[in-house]
This record gives structure tokens, C-alpha cells and sequence, in this order.
């Protein structure tokens, strides 16, 4: 690297100019004159939550293996350096090389929230790139969207010439060598993305055209060419023992969200909650080879010097050969003085046991998400968590030595009654109860528990049961907010209890962008324009703007947040993530009739998964 793209004049006027100067521990550094693809990995949020994104690691570590290929990161400036690019018209640069993004063959962009989809635009003005795919010419890189959100992609499809639906590590290379080919032939950006179109797991939304009915419904989607795949599969990777993975992450030289490595003991869940999209997405669950699991940890904490490794998993409980690993661990890190985290644990006995050997539980705080306040409404979500297994856990983990105790729930779930609402702080007064019940006096630290309970509103998202579902107003979300908040100052031990809850405004939105059609490309571009980005971050969030900029384009919230029709064609029908449609059917009037379902080590539900050939459904 010759120099800077900030000058050190603006390095001083910023907040964490560490965040752009590149340069960190294990980076990657190539010679630019000897690589034939140059591929930009960005993250459209800060750069401390993008750091802490395993799936840019194993992309980046993949990329970079590649001779021919040198993958660079870049992230979404804050506001200060926004601002100052602007001004002076300083094109978005990559960290490693800090050439400017727009001289790359390749822009790829994760996407992990519906909040972050102005960021997306925010990333493609600074880097001086047209923010509209169509209006892209020659000299401009490939802009290539991954990540969950890509499962309903049609929002974001005027912006992006491509997006990669599934996990990363299949289908690229592939990419890479149809790209180098087109180029060595002199064939033009269009040509390659129609090619591209035939790659599995590639969907290029320029060779699709979606019709509408009177009533917004959509009527009909499908390719305007022939050759281009009416429907994607989605990609996966069976093997996920001897696939990529990153044994030298990139160190940053600031604190970012997750300062640790990170092991990915599994990928999917057997629990099959209706709400929860990974859970679907994900499927087959699919583990690790504990012994290649140890021997990355070891590795990896060799290479980067963390005093911290944490177990990254949908549900860790799950994953067969934990007490296994946790053994392991437990052996060696406690020899160079490494901490354990260890998040997605059930709580019970096992697992108080093994974070009583790892944590200090002066410091520690225990997490349950029953999720809803009522059995009944916990079976209506198939969330598998009885009462007494949440108060048995939480007698357990009071005899342990902790005293705090937070509880995540969700309001405004299918057929959510008062009773359920008041059963969160029901639920939340009666383990700060057990706590006095279970503990003597003369042994209580501090002498109270507190028990933090939390509720987030429900958001119905694509692939999930309850995709069909209806989603709250603002107004009806607030106003569940306040009868827990009444409810709970009415319980015994409402000294003990602490309640927070969520955005209800930004909530909304985000329901509308996850379930929402092409025609929302246009009130991202108006609100964008409007100057809202970190629509995630709660301050800089306008819920105004976003209702001005759908009111000018003929749209409404209600149409987005309805319930919709058993049969109604959804913009995402034409992926393929491998569970059927037929099967989040059933599931979805099982819920409405409050009915649970086996989870998939209990007994297979039909799926359909199981095409994949492996992971748990032939285990």
C-alpha cells in the first residue's frame, strides 16, 4: 500500500479513524498486478458490527485462497466520514489496497437485516457507483448480494445484477471462472450476467419480470428468456468438516461486537420454531467433526491472540459432541487463561454445570427466551419450552450462584390474547419468586434477583409458518407494550423486575421490507434520497420519511403487514430453500389450531430437506 485514501487531516477530525486505515493482524495483502479478479467484500454497517460477521471471514479466507483472486473488505462509513466523503468527493476505498470500490470487477454485499437496505445504497453512491443496476455500463464491478435476506431479494432487485441465494461456499468459483472466460472472450456485462443466470444458486433479477393483479397481489413471475431457471435452489455445503474456514481471521486494532474467535460448532436446527427463519432456511442441520473443531480452536487462537473463543450455533445444546468439546476446551483454555463463551445453550443441568466452570457468575447473567408468556401461545410457535422447564432452570442456575436472569419475549403473535400478554409478567414473577423460594436468606448475594425482561415485536418473515401471518400496527404493538408494563407493576415481586421492549415504528417497516415486492425498490431509493441511512441504528431511524416515500409511490404499510392468502403467489416463491411450500403450510394451520409438532431428531416431519442427501436427516 503507497498511502492512505484519507489524508491525515481527516484522520484527525473523524471518531475511530482505526475503522478505515486497514493494515490489521492477519489482513491480506496481495500484488495487485498479479491477481485477475478483484473482489470487494463489504458489510453495509459499521465497521465494529461488520468485523464481527463470521460469514465475511470464511468468504474472505475462501476468496483469498484463490491465486488468481484478492478479496478486500469494506464497510459502511459512520456518519462524521459520510459527510467529509461527500464534500470532497472521495470515493468508497477497500481497506487492504484503499483503491476506490468502483475500480473493482466485483462489489459483493452481505445482507443480514432489512434495516441496513438504505446503508446498501448509502455504500453504492460512495464508492460513484450507479445506484440502479440497469443504468451500470461496462467499467463498473458486478454488484452480487448473499446473506439471509437475499430469501426475499425482490425489494432490493433494481439495485443488485445478481445475488447468490444459499451459502457462499459452493458456487462462486464457478462464478469466477465464467467471469474470467467472458472477459478473455471480450463479451459484455450483460452477456455475462445472463450466463451467469444458469449458475446454480445465481438469481440475476434483470431476466425476470413480475405482473401484478388490481389488488397488488402479484399475478404472475417468470423468466422474459429462455434458458433462464423459472425457480433457484438454493446452495449448501453437506460437508462442513472439510469445507473452508478461516484459521487466520482478521484482528482488528479496535473493540468491535464480537472480540473473539468464533467456532461454527453447526449449521441449522432441529427445534423447528414457526417464527424463526434460520431455523428454516438453514436445513439440514448439519455438524462439525469435533476433532477438526478442536484443532481449529487451538489454530485459531495461535493467530490472532483472543483471550476468548465462543461456539456459534443456531441451538449449541444440539450439537451432539458438545460435552465432548466443552471438555476439551474447558482443558486448554483454561491453561492459557482463555475465556469460553458459550451463547444458544438450553438451561439445564448440564449446561449450568458447564458455565459455572467457565464463567463467573458474579459478573454473568443467564438468558431464557420462552418467547411468549403462555404454554398455549408456546405451542402455537412450537417453541418446545415447558413452565416447568424454564422454572427448573432457573431454580438450578439460583442454587448455582446466579442472581440475574434475562427473558426475551415476543408480542403480537398469531392469535395473541390478553391473557398470554399477561402472562410475561406472570411468567417473569414467578421465577424471581422461585428465587426466594429456592435460596435462604443468609445466602443471598445482594439479597434480590433481577430478573430483565425484554419483548421485541413480532415480525413475520419469508420461509416461515408464519409467513401467512398478519403483523400488529404501531399503535397495537405500543399499546401490548403497555399491558405488560401494567401487568408487571401489578406482581409481587415487581421490584425485581426490570421491562424493556423494542421499536414498534421500526419494527413495522422492517415486517414490510421482509414480506415486501419489487416495487419497494423505488421507496428505498425516495427515502434514501430523502437522506436516511442506519435505519437499524434506533436515532437515526425516520419513521416518517418512510411513510412519506411508500404514500408516494401508491403503496401502504397495510398492504404489506395483512395477513395473507393460504394460495396468494409470494415475491420469493421462485427460490427454493429447500423446505417446501406444502410443508410451512401444514405448519401454519397447525399453529392456528395450537398443535406442536416433534422436533427433527424425534421424529422427521417431512420438510422436505431431506433431498439434500445428508445431515441429520440421515443421521
Amino acid at each position: 500500500m503507497d498511502k492512505l485514501a484519507l489524508s491525515d487531516d481527516i484522520l484527525m477530525k473523524i471518531e475511530k479513524p482505526a475503522r478505515y486505515i486497514g493494515h490489521e493482524v492477519n489482513a491480506v495483502v496481495k500484488d495487485k498486478s498479479k491477481v485477475g479478479i478483484r473482489f470487494a467484500m463489504c458489510f453495509p454497517d459499521v465497521y465494529e458490527i461488520g468485523m464481527s460477521h463470521l460469514g465475511i471471514q470464511i468468504l474472505y479466507d475462501m476468496f483469498n485462497s484463490m491465486e488468481d483472486v484478492w478479496c478486500e473488505r469494506v464497510y459502511s462509513p459512520w456518519l462524521d466520514l459520510d459527510a467529509i466523503m461527500r464534500k470532497e468527493r472521495i470515493p468508497l476505498f477497500a481497506l487492504e489496497s484503499q483503491d476506490p470500490i468502483k475500480d473493482f470487477d466485483f462489489l459483493g454485499i452481505t445482507i443480514q437485516y432489512e434495516m441496513c437496505y438504505t446503508n446498501i445504497l448509502q455504500v453504492l453512491d460512495l464508492a460513484q457507483i450507479p445506484l440502479l443496476a440497469q443504468e451500470r455500463g461496462e467499467e463498473y464491478p458486478i454488484v452480487i448480494g448473499g446473506g439471509p435476506c437475499v430469501y426475499n431479494p425482490e425489494p432490493l432487485a433494481d439495485f443488485f445484477d445478481l445475488f447468490y441465494i444459499g451459502e457462499g461456499e459452493t458456487s462462486y468459483e464457478p462464478l469466477l471462472r465464467l467471469y474470467r472466460e467472458c472477459r478473455a472472450a471480450g463479451v459484455g456485462r450483460v452477456e455475462f450476467l445472463r450466463r451467469a443466470a444458469r449458475i446454480p444458486g445465481i438469481y440475476a433479477p434483470r431476466f425476470y419480470r413480475v405482473t401484478y393483479h388490481e389488488d397488488g397481489t402479484i399475478a404472475s413471475f417468470a423468466p422474459t428468456e429462455e434458458g433462464i431457471p423459472p425457480r433457484i435452489l438454493k446452495e449448501i455445503v453437506m460437508d462442513l468438516s472439510h469445507t473452508y474456514y478461516p484459521m487466520k481471521p482478521v484482528v482488528p486494532y479496535i473493540k468491535v461486537t464480537q472480540d473473539r474467535v468464533v467456532l461454527e460448532i453447526q449449521r441449522g436446527c432441529i427445534r423447528g420454531c414457526r417464527f424463526c427463519q434460520a431455523g428454516q432456511i438453514y436445513r439440514p442441520v448439519r455438524e462439525r467433526d469435533v476433532e477438526t473443531m478442536k484443532r481449529y480452536a487451538m489454530e485459531m487462537l495461535r493467530n490472532t491472540g483472543h483471550e476468548e473463543i465462543s461456539l456459534s450455533s443456531l441451538s449449541s445444546s444440539d450439537y451432539r459432541m458438545l460435552p465432548e468439546l466443552i471438555d476439551y476446551l474447558i482443558g486448554e483454555c483454561d491453561k492459557r487463561h482463555i475465556n469460553i463463551s458459550l451463547p444458544s445453550l438450553r438451561i439445564d443441568a448440564f449446561s449450568l454445570d458447564v458455565m459455572s466452570k467457565v464463567q463467573d457468575v458474579r459478573k454473568s447473567s443467564l438468558t431464557f427466551a420462552p418467547e411468549a408468556g403462555s404454554q398455549r401461545l408456546r405451542d402455537v410457535i412450537n417453541k418446545g419450552l415447558t413452565e416447568e422447564m424454564i422454572l427448573k432452570g432457573a431454580a438450578m442456575a439460583f442454587h448455582g450462584g446466579w442472581t440475574r436472569v434475562k427473558l426475551y419475549f415476543m408480542l403480537g403473535l398469531p392469535t395473541e390474547t390478553e391473557e398470554d400478554i399477561r402472562g410475561i409478567a406472570e411468567l417473569s414473577n414467578r421465577i424471581a419468586a422461585t428465587f426466594f423460594e429456592e435460596i435462604p436468606k443468609e445466602e443471598r448475594k445482594n439479597g434480590r434477583v433481577q430478573i430483565v425482561t425484554s419483548t421485541a415485536f413480532f415480525v413475520p418473515k419469508p420461509f416461515t409458518p408464519l409467513q401467512w401471518a398478519r403483523q400488529c400496527t404501531k399503535e397495537e404493538f405500543l399499546q401490548k407494550a403497555y399491558d405488560t408494563k401494567r401487568a408487571i407493576s401489578e406482581q409481587l415481586n415487581q421490584k425485581s423486575i426490570k421491562y424493556n421492549w423494542h421499536e414498534a415504528d421500526a419494527s413495522v417497516m422492517e415486517g414490510v421490507l421482509a414480506r415486501g415486492d419489487r416495487r419497494l425498490g423505488q421507496v428505498i431509493l425516495n427515502v434514501y434520497r430523502k437522506g436516511c441511512i442506519y435505519d437499524a441504528w434506533g436515532e437515526y431511524y425516520k419513521n416518517e420519511v418512510w411513510l412519506e416515500a411508500l404514500a408516494e409511490c401508491g403503496l401502504t404499510v397495510d398492504f404489506y403487514t395483512r395477513e395473507r392468502d393460504l394460495d396468494e403467489i409470494f415475491p420469493w416463491d421462485f427460490i427454493d430453500c429447500g423446505v417446501t411450500r406444502e410443508f410451512l403450510k401444514r405448519e401454519w394451520l397447525k399453529a392456528l389450531d395450537g398443535t406442536t409438532s416433534p422436533n427433527c431428531r424425534q421424529q422427521c416431519q417431512g420438510c422436505g430437506a431431506r433431498r439434500f442427501g445428508g445431515g441429520i436427516c440421515f443421521a
